[in-house]
């Protein structure tokens, strides 16, 4: 199976500190990963690479069928090529209901004009009410998204991200803060939507990574120490020294 995203030999420095070591892997078109790793193992670095964020001193970054560079495109042409990023912390409307967030997520025209002149079509009703339902906030619709738990916060987002199509969507540790019902539904939502799209999920809590039953990447010092399923890489001498072993 063709990559969706390829990176090969990318390094990156910061002020003489070598962040991101000659790193190379893939992810494939429609396929769950897990990233783990000790802190300053390179996971937010990774994450900032191939949503524009932060450029590689050197390496590439190769996105899609044609083959496209992601170097020096910026953080918005990322965006419409298909790569949605969540970050920790939920980023939603809280003053607008959980239908509006959904709505202004869309993928539509983004000009002021349009913008201004925006009408929900049926279709647009629709996609909304079909995202609710994939994100487990389908009676929430009215609510005011700062009503919400932290939880479906967090749901409410990625139901943002997916409203806009994405082909990859990077996760930073959806788990955090988390109460195990709403951690268990966090992972059928990951699951699901890796079914369509390639979702790469970057965590801390093994407990979480192990509902996700995908193949798991280790970064340490930047690079990648092993790859493989959680059972296969927690059994890693060298994993189990710089990481479980802490």
């Amino acid at each position: 199976m063709s990559a969706l995203l390829e990176i090969s030999g990318v390094s990156v420095s910061f002020d003489g500190f070598r962040a991101i070591n000659n790193l190379s892997f893939q992810i494939a078109e429609a396929e769950l990963r897990a990233i783990i790793g000790p802190n300053g193992a390179g996971k937010t670095t990774f994450m900032d690479i191939v949503t524009g964020k932060t450029r590689p001193d050197e390496g590439r970054v190769v996105w899609g069928d044609r083959s496209m560079s992601l170097v020096g495109m910026s953080e918005a042409q990322i965006a419409r090529v298909g790569i949605g990023r969540k970050f920790q912390k939920p980023t939603v409307f809280e003053d607008q209901t959980v239908a509006d967030n959904l709505l202004l997520a869309l993928r539509k025209p983004r000009g002021p004009l349009a913008v201004l002149l925006f009408r929900p079509t049926t279709a647009d009703l629709d996609r909304v009410a079909e995202l609710s339902t994939e994100i487990g906030l389908e009676s929430a619709l009215a609510r005011k998204a700062g009503e919400l738990s932290h939880g479906q916060k967090q749901w409410l987002e990625i139901g943002m991200l997916l409203a806009q199509e994405p082909r990859l969507l990077l996760v930073d540790e959806p788990a955090a803060g988390m109460t195990p019902e709403e951690r268990e539904h966090t992972t059928s939502i990951l699951v699901d939507a890796a079914k369509t799209r390639a979702v790469v999920v970057v965590e801390h809590d093994m407990e979480f990574v192990r509902r996700l039953n995908c193949r798991v990447t280790v970064l340490h010092e930047g690079a990648v120490l092993a790859e493989g399923s959680l059972d296969h890489v927690t059994r890693n001498a060298d994993v189990i020294d710089v990481y479980l072993g802490r």
